[in-house]
This record gives structure tokens, sequence and C-alpha cells, in this order.
């Protein structure tokens, strides 16, 4: 079949890779080089035991009370506040079976740490995917909205769904394949902009630690797939044949997600690069796989029925 058009996925990539680089200037009150230095030099007043605990790259999202410039900006808090769970919230509760013994009672959590526990994302993609959608989402904020107002758009939100997610939209498409983007149990609009937010947060995830993977976007789409379909099962509290409730295949220890998703995938990509060459001249392609060639396995069916959910370590692909 013809190639899948992956242009404006790479558009949402490229501006993912740039993020950490923007600066908030759609206002006179933005974020200039100026204004940037002064940030730099307030965060030196941190002491060197905190420098040494708390890490972050623009935005000190560790502390929202604290008096940096760029926490101030109401956008940002906003986004903030978007993605903020309470111990209370349903969110918690549909998954407790998961995530009970690791939900940190420190601190408020949100839905990047929710998903990091449910999936077992490392806990410094969760920091970075964090600051990295809440700048997207500011800076989105601002361009919508002249005016500074402290509660997200809805428009914004959609908007940074639909572009983070429109490839995988597409590719479910072109295979047929209803997509698993479910919005049917939410029960008013704030559940549902919450499960926006955790269908782009979840890709960012695995986009943040998809290492070489990102090169082959299909397979990204493919991983997703099946993780957002899990997701969904632990939303509807889905039971399984044994009368338990469901788990996603990967979950419940550290690092699963790069140990046991990425890793596999990544060694077969590692050999198929080391077949390039032999004998110090290049081997012809017939020899081996490139990222174009990996990626046309994910265009079809048969990533489902043989490489599957989870992953079949003794499928040919790998």
């Amino acid at each position: 079949g013809g190639r899948i058009n992956n242009d404006s996925n790479r558009d949402a990539m490229m501006e993912a890779e740039i993020t950490g680089n923007i600066q908030l200037t759609s206002r006179p009150t933005s974020l200039t080089p100026n204004r940037m230095t002064r940030m730099q030099q307030s965060d030196q007043s941190h002491t060197d035991v905190e420098a040494a605990e708390i890490t972050y790259n623009i935005l000190p999202l560790h502390d929202m009370l604290a008096d940096h410039p760029a926490v101030q900006f109401p956008e940002v808090r906003a986004a903030h506040a978007a993605l903020q769970v309470s111990e209370a919230d349903d969110l918690t509760a549909r998954a407790s079976h998961i995530i009970a013994g690791n939900w940190r009672q420190a601190r408020i959590m949100d839905i990047l740490d929710w998903l990091g526990l449910l999936f077992g994302f490392q806990e410094d993609n969760v920091k970075n995917q964090r600051e990295h959608i809440i700048m997207l989402l500011a800076n989105d904020q601002m361009r919508l909205a002249p005016d500074a107002i402290d509660q997200l758009d809805v428009k914004v939100v959609l908007k940074l769904r639909k572009k983070v997610l429109k490839n995988y939209i597409n590719w479910c498409s072109f295979l047929g394949k209803q997509n698993n983007l479910s919005f049917t149990g939410c029960k008013d609009e704030k559940q549902k902009q919450q499960r926006e937010l955790l269908y782009a947060s979840l890709y960012l995830l695995i986009w943040g630690e998809a290492a070489n993977l990102r090169f082959i976007p299909e397979c990204l789409c493919f991983i997703f797939h099946n993780m957002a379909g899990e997701m969904n099962k632990v939303l509807d509290r889905y039971i399984n044949d044994a009368a338990q409730p469901f788990r996603p295949a990967y979950s419940g220890t550290k690092n699963a997600f790069l140990n046991r998703v990425v890793t596999p995938i990544y060694e077969m990509v590692k050999a198929e690069a080391g077949l390039a060459s032999h004998g110090g001249k290049a081997a012809p392609h017939s020899a081996w796989r490139n990222y174009d060639d990996i990626n046309e396995f994910f265009w079809s069916n048969r990533c489902f029925t043989h490489l599957s959910w989870p992953l079949n370590l003794s499928c040919s692909f790998l």
C-alpha cells in the first residue's frame, strides 16, 4: 500500500523537540531574554542541597508558589492545574489495584504520575513530559486568549490532542482499525478534558522513551494503540475472565516500558544496522532492513497478528 503521510505528525514531533527552547512570547509580559536571565539568576538562590534534589528545565513545577517568573504566568498555572489528580479523584480509584502501593502521599499527583505508575514509565521521562505538555498548552492558551485567564480553554486541549495524535488517527484509518480514543464513559466536560489530556500525555510519554523508535512512526502508533486500549479498560473498570480488575500487560514494575517494550524492538533495529556492512564494505540492501523497511511492517495488520500485544518475542519480525 501507499506510504502513510507523516508530515503533520513529524511537525508535531519537531515542535516537541524544540519546546524546551520556546519562550512564552505572545504578549508584552512574556519571557524575553532579559527576563530569562533574571530567572536563571533567581534559580541560583537555591541552596546546593535543593539543587541536588530538585532539577527542572524551564518550569519549577515542584513549587508553583515559588517567586519565579515562569510559574506566575496564568496560562502556565492553568495548564498545571488541568493536569492535577487528587487522592479523592475517580481516576485514582479506577487504578487503585495497580498503583495503590506506589501512590506517593507527599504531594498531589497529576495524570503524568498516574500514567507513569500505570505503565512503568521512567520517572525522569514523566518529569520531562510534564514540563513539555504544560509548555505546549500554555503557549497555545496565550495565542488563543490575548487576556490572561487562569482556566485552560477546552479548545486548547482538543487542539493539542488532535495535533499529537493526527498520524495515529490516519494510521488507524489506513488499516481499517477503530481508533482507541473513547469518551463514552465521561460524565461531564471536565472528565472529557481529562481524557483528552490522558491520551496526549500517553503518546508523549511513549515518544519520550522511544529512542530510535521515533524513526519508525507507525511503530509508535502500534504501541500507543495497544496501551490506549489498556488504559481504556482500566478507566472503564473492566473485569477479566478470572473476575479480576484488568491490568495492563506491562505494569507494576519500575521502568517496565523501557525494558519490556522499547528494548526488544531497539535491539532488533540495532542488529539490522550491524548487518549494513560486511568486511568493511556496504552490504546489499536485500541483506538488512533500514528504518523504512521496518516501518512498513506496521502498514499492515501483520503487526497485530504476528507481533501482537503483549509483544510476541519469538515473532520473526524481531
